[in-house]
């Protein structure tokens, strides 16, 4: 995320996060994904790149006394705005977790103890429907979400009056209070747990709230082919008024979630699953607050059944080997 130099050993209460790549080569950098997919030409079809044209910053950000001071772009907008994001508390990032993603994109720890995070990617639909992976995608597949905050932020400064301009929704799921931080879970495999967003609410009192919910798969995975780690949760609309707003979460099957990944034997715990939900308002800018569910699988009888219907892993894998064999 940022450039660093490091003299002597580093501290091991710290730890930094760094995109590594060759000198000036920025195109290969997470960061870039803020907005940079037309300058250095990645992810063709996958942002979209409407909220960072020159006349959607006129209009929406180089507005009032400070938006005056917006310069025009040469490059690419925001930059390294992703270091500012990743602190934004607004339910869907972790500061003490930058492999859990957030705003300013996602990134993995490396060999070197733990404390060195870098460039991880994402498997994103794009504009075009297309699945996209890449670095970049960490951060793009946020874009117009966090945008829109920056086009609120703005019309917050051209009044004092709090009814003039919008204000995120506020989350709360299974009674957890209104903060950022993620809830955790635990649950055996197989069961089904239920989440209840019902006591949200929008600060201002006439816009309607949407719920959407979304497996995160990559934070749960160790490795590239996260298709084959990380099972699907399988979501339960319960309420049929407000489609999203209560929900039942079905857990794979130990088989799926509770295995250790090399030698095949049962774990008693195994992964922990991420479920993002966005809660998006319909004011001008909509804004999106989010909450993160961290559901941790537990294999108390240290089964390693599948249940009936469930892919076996092991055999997609194989699967795929043999597709490319011909």
């Amino acid at each position: 995320m940022t450039n660093i130099h490091i003299h002597g050993m580093p501290d091991p209460d710290i730890f930094y996060i760094v995109s590594v790549h060759g000198w000036n080569q920025y195109g290969l950098a997470a960061w870039t994904g803020i907005s940079g997919d037309r300058f250095y030409e990645f992810d063709k079809g996958g942002p979209d790149f409407t909220k960072m044209e020159h006349s959607w910053i006129k209009k929406h950000i180089q507005v009032g006394p400070l938006g005056a001071e917006y310069p025009d772009y040469l490059f690419i907008p925001e930059g390294d705005t992703p270091t500012l994001l990743y602190l934004i508390q607004n339910g869907l990032g972790d500061t003490e977790h930058p492999e859990w993603g957030s705003w300013g994109g996602r990134y993995a720890p490396s060999a070197e103890e733990g404390r060195h995070y870098g460039d991880t990617a994402d498997r994103v639909t794009g504009v075009s429907g297309d699945p996209y992976l890449s670095a970049q995608a960490t951060i793009w597949r946020w874009r117009d979400a966090y945008q829109n905050d920056f086009a609120a932020r703005m019309q917050w400064t051209l009044t004092d009056e709090i009814a003039k301009a919008n204000h995120a929704p506020r989350v709360s799921v299974n009674g957890h209070g209104f903060g950022p931080e993620a809830i955790r879970i635990e649950a055996n495999v197989s069961t089904s747990v239920e989440l209840d967003a019902g006591e949200s609410y929008d600060p201002d009192v006439s816009d309607r709230l949407t719920y959407t919910w979304t497996q995160y798969k990559e934070p749960s995975a160790t490795q590239w082919q996260v298709g084959f780690e990380v099972a699907p949760l399988l979501i339960t609309d319960l309420d049929p008024q407000v489609p999203g707003r209560k929900i039942s979460v079905a857990l794979p099957s130990a088989g799926r979630c509770a295995l250790d990944l090399g030698t095949k034997e049962p774990l008693a715990k195994g992964q922990e699953l991420h479920l993002i939900l966005e809660v998006k308002d319909d004011g001008v800018p909509a804004l999106t607050t989010y909450k993160r569910i961290v559901i941790q699988c537990l294999n108390p009888e240290l089964t390693s059944a599948l249940a009936e219907g469930e892919e076996d892993p092991n055999a997609a894998v194989a699967q795929a080997i043999a597709n490319l064999r011909g």
